[in-house]
């Protein structure tokens, strides 16, 4: 220990393996997610698929999805992390490798339904683990790094998977998944033994508000998680159809610069995290720091609806690097805000409530978007990609501009 009384490296090891562990989850979970995606072109020949029935079947996996995460965050809060996230990860991890296996409309919408499922638990389970073993002072930056693992995932997926597909194809893709999947398993073996992680209650903190349906600042959050984080979506899901139909890239040149726009998203997560956190330190009231962070997300995402104009491969991913910049960050924006009106022992609703109202959303967008990528109306998608995240968050604005004036709660 130093002069200073700075833990020791054993003590702070321990201190944020958990946040760790589960940003390594939420990789994998995206890893997962992002395959299909990113081979999507190739799938859609092989299978003989349209884009609208791709739409069709990543609707499949957001309803499941929409579906898992406030029941996993209820199960999280009531049967603690060890257990839930033991069953969830198995149930995923099984989903993903049965992907191998299919070749229809049908069986690829059943098991994404089940990957959605199993998934629900990524977000809700990563902000219940910082809960419940992270002082709330470091609460903002262990959501940030458990969270994080999603847009590293993102990253990582076509720099790792387009390898494994040129070498053995599509179906070993998914395969690779499963075994990444067994093998964080036997991490949380060791890992959740922490006594902490099995109890089924956080811990107590300072005054906040129980969780109230009537809070129209909870449903500014839903807005806000649901429609700003749209264009997340947009480049996960759309961008290798728009690469490979509209500027007629491979699949092995997707792969290679697919990494590219999802960094922004990982990128957004830490810069607006620590923004948000300098802004609002030393506030009684940190409401119009987050009103001003909504406007700046909201004037950030304006760009993205001129995509279908850029000629510029290397401008127009420039330009998706920044939208997921933007939308990365206002996930964190939205949680930081809720987390500071909602106590601590509803933390696996919370996130599970913001993480599905998007999905629900993905779900009704998807094979809108599907469709107009048949169509080949490129400037249409764009449009809308840029619109619907300006409509969230003007509505939370509508929503939480006015502090709710009530005892024992910040607004």
């Amino acid at each position: 220990m130093t002069a200073h009384g700075a833990r020791p490296l054993r003590e702070t090891l321990r201190l944020w393996t958990p946040a760790a562990a589960m940003l390594l989850a939420s990789l994998i979970s995206y890893i997962d997610r992002n395959t299909l995606a990113l081979l999507a072109p190739t799938i859609l020949a092989e299978c003989r698929l349209s884009a609208e029935q791709y739409g069709w079947i990543l609707s499949a996996f957001s309803v499941a999805y929409m579906a898992g995460n406030p029941l996993w965050g209820r199960w999280l809060d009531r049967a603690g992390v060890r257990r839930t996230m033991g069953a969830a990860v198995t149930l995923w991890t099984a989903a993903s490798a049965a992907h191998a296996f299919l070749s229809s409309f049908w069986t690829f919408a059943a098991a994404r339904a089940m990957l959605g499922f199993g998934e629900g638990a990524t977000f809700p389970g990563g902000l219940r683990t910082v809960v419940q073993t992270l002082p709330e002072g470091l609460r903002s930056r262990g959501a940030a790094l458990a969270y994080s693992g999603g847009s590293l995932g993102a990253v990582l997926t076509p720099l790792i998977i387009t390898p494994v597909y040129a070498a053995f194809g599509w179906r070993a893709a998914f395969l690779f998944t499963g075994v990444i999947g067994a093998l964080w398993l036997l991490l949380w073996r060791r890992v959740s033994r922490r006594p902490e992680l099995g109890a089924a209650r956080a811990p107590a903190t300072q005054q906040a508000a129980q969780l109230n349906w009537r809070d129209r600042r909870l449903w500014a959050f839903m807005a806000s998680y649901a429609l700003g984080c749209l264009p997340l979506a947009f480049v996960l899901y759309q961008a290798p159809l728009y690469f490979g139909r509209a500027l007629g890239k491979t699949q092995i040149e997707i792969g290679r610069v697919l990494w590219i726009p999802p960094l922004g998203w990982e990128c957004g997560y830490f810069f607006w995290g620590w923004l948000a956190d300098r802004l609002a330190r030393g506030r009684e009231d940190p409401a119009p720091v987050f009103r001003g962070l909504i406007l700046a997300a909201l004037a950030g995402t304006l760009p993205l609806a001129f995509g279908a104009r850029i000629h510029s491969f290397g401008i127009l991913l420039a330009l998706l690097f920044w939208a997921m910049f933007i939308a990365g960050g206002n996930v964190i924006v939205s949680l930081g805000y809720a987390t500071r009106v909602v106590a601590p022992e509803h933390a696996g609703l919370l996130a599970g409530l913001g993480a599905g109202s998007w999905s629900a959303f993905v779900a009704l967008a998807m094979p809108f978007f599907g469709r107009l990528m048949d169509q080949r109306a490129w400037d249409a998608a764009f449009l809308a990609a840029t619109a619907i995240p300006v409509a969230g968050f003007l509505l939370w604005l509508a929503l939480a501009w006015r502090p709710v004036q009530r005892a024992g709660c910040r607004t």
